[in-house]
Parts: structure tokens; C-alpha cells; sequence
């Protein structure tokens, strides 16, 4: 296959290839853009109050129309495009007081997306958003991730989270770290991660399911395939997509065409790269927001730990659509010549962000046997 050529692997398994294979010009690709444009007709962006059910079968209704919303690709279900990061929320600086009231004006604005994830700050993070629900479930579309390569180590992490939540039922429940390119085999393997996630959807404490990685599109791409040879049907993938990914190992230009086209929700991440984008000097952080919401996404999560940040984000949400074409095509080509070594993606080109590969426990089998 393609895709298996050009890779090479490092040390502790994660997939990287050669950053020139990923040189473009600066020269921004209309044409290409333009099909991915028209592909977000498919979102049905609105900014009414329509009430959708969440999968507790309770109502949301946004309490405001500050917040666009969109649909979470063939669920049919409405989801504010900006979704509520859940690393920074669990993060000890942010007292949890107000963390609380920072989740509740979050959603009492219109985010009604919650992301998280069983190993986000121990567990504090799934905790905190825990509390935060109360009172607050029927507003909220809840989104947390596991760790556990085997069937019995991800169930054991559902019921972890279920129980940090407070929850009976997660409304969308996701593999993380899908980056190494034996991840999608462990996934599909006998007695592995996709059993468990039938199991809990058979079970009810789960409606939808996904995966997520933010390493290399071939690893997406390998994903996608073995659903297919499986019959397995995802309802979300969650991917870096940011001014930089444009050009370098890119999950816009190679893994979100296949998303579309089999309609499954689009969870675009690391819009700013965690900051490491802004390290460049070429882009502003509302620019960032801007770019990844003009793209067909279903959602944008990113990190929100204060009130101005979150006003950030609101006024990314309202104000992406003045974006022009030429508008565009400037982002990118200020970005372009930093981007190629990947120097601004370090989750992409280094071992930093991979947690899993820190905490090789968690995978529920032992990495080197």
C-alpha cells in the first residue's frame, strides 16, 4: 500500500514520515478547498434554537443563539461548532469553583459539546465536568475517550469514567491515540477495543462511537480501511486541523475527504497546537479558530480556561464566515514556509504528546511481549 511506503518508525512505535514528502508549494490549492467547502453544505450550520434529543432521550435547547451549531455527520445530532476542550478544565491551576462556573456559561451561551478523556489529569478532568453536568446533563452532548487496547482494559475504563461523570450513559465514547500503525490491528484484534465498544453499546453506556490521533493520516486512513473490511461503523473521528497541518502531514488534504464522503463527524483539534503554533509569529489565535471553523467540520474543540478565552472562541464562531477566499489562501501562505519540518506540530514529530507511549499500562497489554 501507499501509505505503508512511506513510513518509518520510531523507537516507541509511533508512525512518522519524511518531511519531504509532505513539501507543497505556497501556492494555495482553490480547487481543493473549494470541494471541501462545498462538502460543508453537508453540516447544516444553523443558529436557531431547534431542540435535538441527547442520547439520555432528554431535550437541549441552547439558551442563547450565540453559537452556531452543526451536525455531528449521519447521527442527525446538532452540535455547537466550537466544543468545550476537557485537559484544560481538569488542569489544578483553574480552581475548581471556577471551572464550574466556566462549564455553565459555556453552556448557557450554546456550547453544548464536551470533550474529554479517561486519562486527562488523572482523572480530575472527567471528575470536574462530573459536578459540572449536574443540573446540566440535558444541555450537554458528552464526549470521553479511552485508553484500553483490550476488550476488559476499556470496559474497565468506561465504568471509570461513568463513575467520574456521574453518568449512566455517554453520549459518545471515543479510542484515543490511534497513532501507531499496530493500533488499528490491536483495535479489530479477537477480544479488543471494538468488542468493547459493541458490548457497551449493546449495554446502553454508550451511543456513538469514534477514534482519535493526532500523529499521522496514514494511521486515520489505516483505521477507516479496517472499519470497512470489519463492518464496523464509526460516527466520529477526531484529527488535528490547524493552519499548519495544511502543509505538513496532512489531515485535511488526506483523511477529512474520506469523512465526508462516508459522513462521519468531523472533530477537528490542535487548532493552535497547543500554543506551539503561536510560537510561530505568522498567526493570531482568533485567525487559528477561524481557519479550522471555515473548514466541514462537525466540531472545533479547543482549550478553554477563562472567560476571555472563551469570549475568543464566541467570537471565532460568529466571525469565521467574513473569511474570503483570498482571506484564506493569505493564512496559508504565511504559514506555509514554517510549517514543512513540522518544527509547530511537535504532537506530529515527537513523542510529547503521546501519552499512551508514556503510560504504556494503560493499553491493557504489554507493549513489548
Amino acid at each position: 500500500m501507499a501509505w505503508l511506503r512511506r513510513l518509518r518508525y520510531f523507537p516507541i512505535a509511533f508512525v512518522v514520515r519524511s518531511p519531504g514528502a509532505c513539501s507543497v508549494t505556497k501556492e494555495f490549492r482553490r480547487r481543493e478547498f473549494l470541494g471541501g467547502m462545498a462538502a460543508a453544505s453537508m453540516l447544516s450550520v444553523t443558529h436557531s434554537k431547534t431542540k435535538s434529543a441527547n442520547f439520555a432521550g432528554e431535550r437541549w435547547e441552547p439558551m442563547t443563539n450565540e453559537m452556531p451549531h452543526r451536525t455531528l455527520g449521519k447521527t442527525g445530532v446538532k452540535v455547537s461548532c466550537i466544543g468545550l476542550g476537557g485537559f484544560h478544565l481538569g488542569q489544578s491551576k483553574l480552581a475548581e469553583a471556577d471551572m464550574i462556573k466556566l462549564f455553565h456559561s459555556a453552556v448557557d451561551r450554546g456550547i453544548n459539546f464536551s470533550d474529554n478523556s479517561w486519562d486527562y489529569n488523572q482523572g480530575d478532568s472527567e471528575r470536574r465536568v462530573g459536578k459540572a453536568l449536574r443540573g446540566y446533563r440535558d444541555k450537554v452532548f458528552v464526549m470521553t475517550k479511552f485508553d484500553g487496547r483490550t476488550r476488559g482494559s476499556a470496559l474497565k475504563q468506561l465504568d471509570d469514567s461513568l463513575q467520574r461523570l456521574g453518568l449512566d450513559s455517554i453520549d459518545l465514547w471515543q479510542f484515543h491515540e490511534n497513532i501507531r500503525l499496530e493500533d488499528p490491528d490491536r483495535f479489530f484484534a479477537e477480544d479488543g477495543a471494538a468488542e468493547a465498544m459493541l458490548t457497551a453499546k449493546k449495554d446502553g453506556k454508550i451511543k456513538y462511537m469514534g477514534f482519535t490521533g493526532h500523529k499521522d493520516p496514514s494511521v486515520h486512513l489505516r483505521m477507516l480501511e479496517m472499519a470497512d473490511k470489519n463492518h464496523f461503523d464509526f460516527d466520529a473521528v477526531q484529527m488535528p486541523l490547524n493552519v499548519m497541518d495544511a502543509h505538513f502531514r496532512s489531515f485535511e488534504k488526506e483523511v477529512l475527504p474520506v469523512l465526508l464522503k462516508k459522513q462521519i463527524g468531523v472533530l477537528g483539534m490542535k487548532s493552535m497546537g497547543d500554543k506551539n503554533i503561536l510560537l510561530s509569529k505568522t498567526v493570531t489565535p482568533l485567525e487559528c479558530l477561524q481557519y479550522a471553523l471555515s473548514l466541514p467540520t462537525s466540531v472545533v474543540i479547543t482549550g478553554i480556561d477563562s472567560i476571555p478565552i472563551l469570549d475568543q472562541a464566541f467570537n471565532a464562531a460568529s466571525s469565521y464566515g467574513e473569511l474570503s477566499k483570498s482571506d484564506i489562501a493569505a493564512i496559508l501562505e504565511k504559514t506555509a514556509t514554517v510549517a514543512m519540518t513540522g518544527k509547530f506540530e511537535p504532537f506530529k514529530t515527537t513523542p510529547r504528546f503521546d501519552s499512551t507511549a508514556m503510560h504504556p499500562e494503560w493499553l491493557g497489554y504489554n507493549p513489548g511481549a
